[in-house]
């Protein structure tokens, strides 16, 4: 590792805004803040279908204290058409040997003062682009994430491995800020997502942490595929948690129709289920249809490898199962209103007979 290197780290917040973004829309109450849509630059970039790209926008430079540094911050985001902003905060480091990089990366993730500007730079742009945003809600739940950045190319050993640039030791510090030694085995588990596609260059991916060595300075493609991942796990999170929330509350307005009325004392109810099983199938498909991948190239591995990481599969299958949950709860209060309805037609058809009955006594 030379003792002067050049890189940089970049933090992410991502938050959800409401239920969609017009990107077109946004781009023009932003008029000269935006720098169109991003797309991986790579030729084998091909390979990836993107339904909507996402809009970059570029929010200048911020002041920032990280301990006794005191420095500044670039601040971008990339706002998604299924409702997610992704707010970026990167800083330069520059000569500075590998120890100051951990150091400083060390620093800057673990700064509250990163994640306060991050959420205050966030609602600050919601309330901007609030006329584009439709049913405007910002979910509490965050995805964060860190990349740190060497620019510079990476020397790998004769036998394919890390070599003497930097040892899985100094990784763990820096990637996991664990300071202590980790037993071989929980080191090789916890670093095992490694990927390089030219004999100079290196990914290493963890759950919120990634390093990223790239000599080629304007090549960002590896961040752009992580950021995506990153923002479809946010939105399986904010549908999973409000799924959560619902579901105890759809019990208890349950028990209240029941007491209501003897006929459609449901149809409120369905009526809600159907829209709502509708509008969260429909985000959730947006969001999981927005990055395809038809080749397994290098950026393709990568983005595979940040969704298993990230346990999204997992996340997903959650949000299936309580949305069948929601299903079978719609089937079977339908099939409960259709019995009442039958049940109040026979006691009408009987009173009705019992009527004609009386009549023809009395007359």
């Amino acid at each position: 590792m030379p003792a002067d290197i050049e890189g940089n780290a970049s933090a992410y917040r991502l938050a959800d805004l409401g239920y969609s973004i017009d990107l077109d829309h946004a781009s023009h109450l932003l008029a000269g803040e935006t720098r169109g849509r991003s797309r991986p630059a790579r030729l084998e970039a091909q390979t990836f279908q993107i339904r909507n790209p996402p809009l970059f926008v570029s929010l200048g430079e911020r002041p920032l204290a990280l301990g006794s540094l005191r420095t500044t911050a670039a601040l971008s985001a990339h706002l998604y058409d299924f409702g997610v902003c992704s707010m970026r905060l990167t800083i330069e480091a520059r000569g500075v040997d590998w120890a100051g990089f951990v150091a400083l990366g060390i620093a800057f993730d673990s700064s509250a003062d990163v994640e306060a500007a991050l959420e205050a730079e966030i609602a600050a742009l919601a309330k901007r682009i609030a006329p584009a945003i439709e049913r405007p809600s910002i979910a509490p739940v965050r995805e964060d994430y860190v990349v740190f950045r060497l620019n510079l190319p990476f020397q790998r050993a004769d036998d394919g491995g890390l070599g003497s640039a930097f040892s899985e030791d100094e990784l763990v510090t820096l990637l996991l800020r664990e300071k202590r030694a980790l037993a071989p085995a929980a080191r090789r588990e916890l670093l095992a997502n490694r990927f390089s596609y030219y004999d100079d260059d290196l990914v290493v991916l963890t759950w919120d942490n990634a390093l990223v060595v790239e000599p080629r300075r304007d090549d960002t493609d590896v961040e752009f595929v992580l950021e995506f991942a990153n923002a479809q796990l946010l939105e399986f999170r904010v549908y999973d948690a409000e799924l959560d929330d619902e579901l105890p509350a759809l019990y208890d307005r349950i028990e209240e129709r029941r007491r209501a009325a003897f006929t459609r004392r449901f149809r409120p109810l369905l009526a809600r289920l159907q829209t709502r099983v509708a509008d969260i199938t429909e985000i959730v498909e947006r969001a999981d249809n927005a990055f395809k991948v038809t080749d397994d190239v290098y950026l393709a591995r990568i983005y595979r490898a940040a969704l298993e990481l990230f346990r999204e599969p997992a996340w997903r299958r959650g949000i299936d199962r309580k949305l069948g949950i929601f299903r079978d709860t719609y089937s079977m209060l339908n099939a409960e209103s259709q019995a009442a309805r039958t049940e109040l037609l026979e006691v009408i058809v009987v009173l009705l007979i019992a009527a004609e009955i009386l009549l023809g006594i009395l007359r």
